[in-house]
């Protein structure tokens, strides 16, 4: 069986060509046998439901000049005018092929009898080949509507197999009145479809509200959290998908249908992506839940950065899908942006820095979000570590961001990973303490550090250390393993309290700054 299909098509491959063959537009002649060839394969194709042939009607759009019709609805507008040139001239003229000229040196030939003509293209792609013309294009309409009720001629191709429904000749004449290029019946039938839609979403909705009920015991669960992100979107996409194909129910052509298929086109797109970018809150939860597990904290630092890029790569890469959606061709549009590649790179300079600057904090890791840094102009606590910049709350409670770029070249000093937090302080007691008073007050303040659990016991000094201007000055040095700033200014203030009940015990007081003056002599008193 396979050696006979290898049999056929080399045997039909000659007869019949590639499916690759270029559309002949050398000349006159062969730019309407490339057209009749197409719409004749077309009208097959209606016939017999077959989406190759009928697909066959691009390559007869090729044989237009499209060049003034309008980007958005141009592929709608050339199906259209293919259809009635090919059900007007059916109508007024029995092609041979063989009398319209071969000739490479016209500029313009016209069909005999009509105002259809085709021309030679002086510029742009088509450069040399003849298509017919933008005018004739345009006009195409209303020469079907000046022919449309004579009848085929015998042995043409008999049009292009455009006739309406059997249904519409049921209608009333008043139903078939055209306002503003649609019939009134369909007017009525697009408030229809716009009001069913509009029901399709809200039962969507409400069927997702069910499901939502169902799951709000397992809050937590990917299922719940998906049914959270469609909640809304989903309602939507179902209600284009449905006006969509009610375009098609209401033989809706023309300049009509492009502008309301890229209406749908355009909310479908908006609901899909907004459906997309709320999934990725599904992620993000996986993500965190990860990281949670995980000892190293370069994850806690990817997991929002990994978040954010995920969130843009969704709406970029939505809007240029929808963009090419729309008929445009985003490679080209991409390609002209190009163009300002450099200036644009210039203008971003300092927006790359501060990404690079970002990537080396995540890499380097000289602080985790929480720690408490000091940056030489900045100290505060570590918010959060994003694309462009870091945001550190400070102790009077404002937020300072600072751009990464700057951040990643600065002496960082992370108080946050101390394990041990360093205590010094400086106590006066005054002149007339007893030598076995200070003495006493000394090894009692080392007894109540070393009672304390939360200080290092091989590093700690408390002595007498020198002779103030005005007090006895004992230094006490040692360390606080804490976990956080919290605990540290907790143990500070039970060893404070310790100390000045100590002293108030033995009687040992506190100095503080005075001054004695001599004076010699006194004047006589008279």
């Amino acid at each position: 069986m396979k050696k006979l299909s290898i049999f056929i098509f080399l045997f039909c491959f000659p007869l019949f060509g590639s499916p690759l063959t270029p559309i002949k537009l050398d000349h006159p002649r062969d730019t309407f046998e490339s057209f009749f060839e197409a719409m004749n394969d077309y009208k097959k194709g209606v016939q017999q439901g077959d989406r190759l042939l009928m697909d066959r009607i691009q390559d007869a759009i090729r044989c237009l000049d499209t060049s003034t019709l309008n980007p958005i609805t141009r592929n709608e507008e050339a199906r259209k005018a293919a259809i009635y040139l090919k059900e007007t001239i059916d109508r007024v003229i029995l092609l041979d092929f063989s009398k319209i000229p071969d000739d490479r040196s016209l500029q313009y030939w016209r069909l005999k009898d009509t105002e259809i003509e085709v021309v030679k293209s002086e510029e742009g792609r088509h450069k040399g080949k003849y298509l017919i013309s933008s005018d004739t294009v345009e006009r195409a309409e209303r020469f079907y509507e000046k022919v449309k009720n004579l009848p085929f001629l015998k042995n043409s191709g008999m049009g292009a197999e455009l006739r309406p429904p059997f249904w519409q000749n049921k209608l009333p004449l008043w139903a078939k009145n055209n306002f503003l290029t649609l019939a009134n019946w369909q007017w009525i039938g697009l408030f229809l479809c716009l009001f069913v839609g509009l029901i399709f979403k809200a039962l969507t909705e409400f069927f997702i509200v069910i499901g939502k009920s169902m799951t709000e015991r397992k809050k937590e669960s990917a299922r719940h959290q998906i049914i959270l992100a469609l909640e809304k979107p989903m309602g939507l996409i179902v209600a284009t998908g449905f006006w969509y194909i009610s375009l098609h129910l209401l033989k809706i052509e023309g300049v009509a249908l492009a502008i309301l298929k890229t209406f749908i086109k355009i909310t479908f797109s908006v609901g899909l992506v907004w459906a997309v970018y709320n999934l990725t809150g599904v992620v993000t939860i996986y993500i965190e839940r990860f990281t949670e597990k995980t000892k190293s904290t370069l994850d806690d630092h990817l997991a929002p950065l990994i978040t954010k890029a995920l969130r843009i790569f969704v709406l970029v890469f939505g809007i240029l899908l929808s963009i090419q959606n729309l008929g445009f061709n985003v490679m080209s549009l991409m390609a002209g942006l190009g163009l300002g590649g450099l200036a644009f790179a210039l203008a971003a300079k300092d927006t790359a820095a501060n990404l690079f600057g970002s990537i080396m904090i995540i890499l380097d890791r000289p602080f985790k979000v929480g720690d408490w840094i000091n940056t030489g102009s900045v100290e505060g606590m570590v918010e959060e570590v994003g694309f462009r910049s870091t945001r550190i709350r400070t102790f009077y409670d404002s937020v300072i961001s600072i751009p990464n770029s700057t951040l990643a070249n600065a002496n960082i000093d992370n108080m946050g990973i101390r394990e041990f937090r360093r205590t010094v302080m400086n106590l006066g007691v005054t002149y007339d303490t007893k030598p076995e008073k200070v003495e006493e007050f000394v090894d009692r303040i080392k007894k109540i550090i070393l009672e304390n659990e939360f200080t290092r016991k091989d590093k700690l000094h408390v002595i007498f250390k020198e002779y103030g201007d005005f007090s006895l000055n004992i230094m006490v040095y040692f360390f606080l393993k804490v976990p956080d700033w919290s605990q540290e200014l907790l143990e500070k203030e039970r060893i404070n309290m310790s100390i000045l009940k100590l002293a108030e015990n033995i009687g040992v007081n506190f100095a503080f700054p005075t001054q004695s003056i001599h004076v010699e002599s006194l004047p006589a008193k008279d």
